[in-house]
């Protein structure tokens, strides 16, 4: 029992520890877990543990996570056609592809830093924006 409580722990440890997989976490697993060991301590007679852990559960649900914040640094055009991997004679259309394609990688839902998103972001604005130029 001991064995599957400590592994448990490890699963949920790691989960936490994955920024991808906290707000899945947050909302049902670990809000789960405790209601199983609430009912768990509930049906050993345990009352007291049952109803504390229990309580517990829906106050961890409405845990919010933590919003990173990001430095806004103005960026050169040279720096921002690097950025995003386009020449000097870059059409907006080849910008806006190029755009779309970093940031399906660098996004903060797809694995990445809300800070490269950012810099993307700050890229395309400075590169499609004429007053900008």
């Amino acid at each position: 029992m001991l064995l599957l409580a400590l592994l448990a722990g490890a699963v949920l440890g790691w989960l936490w520890w994955n920024d991808r997989y906290r707000p899945l976490l947050r909302r049902w697993l670990l809000p789960a877990a405790l209601g199983l060991v609430a009912t768990w301590l509930a049906a050993r007679g345990q009352w007291a543990g049952a109803l504390l852990v229990g309580a517990g559960a829906p106050l961890l649900a409405r845990l919010r996570p933590r919003q990173s914040k990001v430095r806004a640094v103005a960026i050169d055009e040279t720096e921002a056609r690097r950025i995003l991997g386009v020449g000097p004679d870059a059409s907006q259309e080849e910008i806006r592809t190029a755009y779309r394609r970093i940031i399906s990688h660098v996004h903060p839902d797809k694995g990445g830093s809300a800070e490269l998103a950012h810099r993307v972001n700050q890229a395309r604005d400075r590169l499609l924006d004429p007053d900008n130029r």
